[in-house]
């Protein structure tokens, strides 16, 4: 009879060990999803998912982020100033000189791109203006350029998203908001203001601002934020930061302050003046100097905050998830469920981007 060999005895598996540059939390635990809410099953060792926030951090550096803005408002609301305030930049398409230019006799749709870097971070920052809009004696149908160029961004994404050769990044050139100037009139919106935001907030967001606040009283300007909130509800205009949109009851919250200080009654400036011993953006008046980040002065603060540290990103998400997938539907069920896939143009021929 044949002698067993005895069992072969393996050396029990490391636990591998953490990383020296991570900090983990406690250690990893699972729960099973039938388990009735029983004790969870806990994972010796570092596994790293906490390093995902990293990982992404690295791959949207690389690529960069887009914004697109639109200013729509009658000529010498300081459109133009105020965006090159906001961005600390001359990003709009007027220098900071002063130049005589010829209102236009309809409407024109003018963008001019920058790229701006902070911190590491590269943003491709688009301006789009609207001179002409409402500076003509007959105001008739002046928003449907503004919302043709609004509908035709989204047109030019989907043609790119439905090619069956698409870029593994598509230009992103849809309007992610819309800042929309009311005249400092203190006594209420004017009928084409109501009308031309009431077609607007339907495809793209809308966020009021009251230009030139300056030239309205503490109580005059909170009487008029007030009878412009009341009329923008009244005519069921809904604006940015929509209710419906908020996720949850932290979104409602916060939006809701937001909601209640709208619209921002602001001052644009890009000139530098001495206060109290320190340089700030200013407009001078007879009496001192309007400091633009003051908040005492204006909510010109409050208004860069929201746009740019707090929701920039929803901007886009909304944009994105909501007016263009609505336009995206409308399109795919017109055309029968299938939009017409694009050919490449004959060479010496270009395709109109309208």
């Amino acid at each position: 009879m044949s002698e067993m060999a005895p069992p072969e005895v393996r050396p029990k598996p490391a636990i591998p060990a953490k990383p020296s540059h991570a900090v983990p939390p406690p250690a990893s635990t699972l729960s099973s999803p039938g388990s009735g809410g029983g004790p969870p099953f806990t994972l010796l060792g570092y596994i790293g998912i906490d390093t995902i926030i990293q990982q992404m951090r690295k791959k949207t550096m690389k690529v960069g982020f887009d914004f697109n803005i639109m200013t729509v408002g009658h000529s010498g609301l300081g459109k133009s100033t105020l965006v090159n305030t906001l961005f600390k930049s001359q990003v709009s398409r007027r220098s900071s000189a002063w130049t005589f230019e010829k209102i236009p006799r309809t409407v024109e749709i003018k963008s001019v791109s920058h790229v701006i870097e902070e911190g590491g971070v590269k943003m491709t920052l688009t301006v789009i203006d609207t001179p002409g809009f409402g500076d003509q004696i007959n105001n008739e149908n002046c928003w449907e350029p503004v919302s043709k160029y609004i509908s035709e961004q989204y047109e030019k994404f989907l043609k790119e998203e439905m090619n069956i050769a698409r870029k593994k990044r598509i230009p992103d050139t849809r309007v992610h908001c819309c800042l929309y100037f009311i005249s400092p009139t203190g006594h209420s919106l004017r009928q084409l203001d109501v009308e031309v935001m009431k077609r607007l907030s339907t495809v793209v967001n809308v966020v009021p601002v009251i230009a030139k606040s300056d030239t309205l009283t503490p109580e005059e300007k909170n009487e008029f934020k007030q009878r412009v909130r009341k009329e923008l509800e009244t005519s069921g205009i809904d604006f940015y930061p929509q209710r419906e949109f908020d996720e949850d009851m932290e979104d409602k919250n916060e939006n809701n302050k937001i909601r209640e200080a709208m619209p921002f009654a602001v001052v644009g400036s890009d000139r530098e003046y001495q206060v109290n011993n320190k340089r700030v953006l200013g407009r001078k008046t007879a009496w001192g100097v309007v400091e633009v980040e003051n908040p005492n002065h204006c909510e010109f603060a409050q208004l860069r905050d929201f746009l740019i540290r707090s929701h920039l990103q929803d901007l886009k998400e909304v944009t994105h998830n909501i007016y263009y997938e609505t336009y995206r539907a409308k399109r795919l069920n017109d055309n029968g469920g299938l939009h017409p896939l694009t050919c490449p143009a004959p060479t010496g021929v270009s395709e109109s981007n309208v």
